[in-house]
């Protein structure tokens, strides 16, 4: 009930912020969920033995997302200013020891693993409206609802094992025929520039990479020895396990709506 209940409250929190906000104040939002996201991505970069400096690391993740929102900024620069920073970090602290290129890789992974896919969700909202991004979320919560009740009633062989021994293949199929038929049907009100096979392509790429999403933070966790990201939300973990699917998905999504014109 506890997992229910706070499914449902940050289910219409997630809803009432995308419909209502604009585009700024979800760029606020965006970021204060990469500041709670990179805390919880620090704790697994400590329990796999990386030493990052947090402040710089989550400072320039910020920026990336600012980045890509904010009109004529080029996120190549963030990114690139954010590569001195943290090699300045790393030669401030002396004597180099055997980690040193793994510390400096992953204080700088959350710029592209938070910042990046969360600009991308707010860039989405800003180009292409509310409706675009619900399309997205949707497609993404109907895709996993899909692989969790497909698992449970027909899953026999594991897809991950090694990673995430409860998913199976039989579930993924089920992720992949609801989300493609959830994208299909709502894109034709949500998104009717796009042709039906545009819709089935862009669906069956939303769905592969919200599973690859989800099986990637898995393979974190599971490296770290840690079952949840934290214990933030009741009955759900942290937020980087609420999130994983769509940190993967965002850009693909954006991608599209940037790049393919139909007409």
């Amino acid at each position: 009930m506890r997992r229910v209940l706070s499914g449902a409250v940050l289910l219409v929190a997630a809803v009432a912020a995308i419909w209502f906000l604009g585009t700024w104040p979800l760029l606020a939002l965006a970021e204060a969920v990469l500041l709670l996201a990179a805390f919880e991505y620090s704790r697994l970069a400590r329990a796999l033995g990386l030493e990052i400096p947090l402040a710089f690391s989550v400072l320039i993740a910020m920026a990336a997302c600012a980045a890509v929102v904010l009109p004529g900024t080029p996120v190549a620069i963030v990114l690139m200013a954010g590569l001195v920073a943290i090699g300045g970090s790393s030669v401030a602290r002396g004597r180099p020891g055997p980690g040193v290129l793994a510390d400096a890789a992953g204080a700088l992974f959350p710029a592209i693993y938070l910042g990046l896919p969360l600009g991308a969700l707010v860039a989405i909202h800003g180009a292409a409206g509310r409706e675009a991004l619900l399309l997205l979320l949707i497609t993404v919560m109907i895709s996993d609802t899909g692989q969790y009740y497909t698992g449970r009633t027909l899953g026999r062989r594991p897809l991950a094992p090694a990673i995430s021994p409860g998913k199976t293949i039989e579930g993924a199929l089920g992720g992949f025929v609801a989300g493609v038929l959830c994208l299909v049907f709502l894109g034709r009100v949500w998104l009717p520039s796009a042709p039906v096979s545009a819709r089935v392509l862009l669906g069956i790429a939303l769905v592969a990479s919200g599973i690859i999403g989800d099986l990637f933070e898995s393979r974190l966790k599971r490296a770290a020895g840690l079952k949840d990201s934290s214990a933030l939300i009741p009955g759900h973990g942290g937020v980087l396990d609420r999130i994983d699917a769509l940190l993967f998905a965002a850009p693909i999504f954006y991608i599209f709506l940037r790049y393919a014109h139909f007409s």
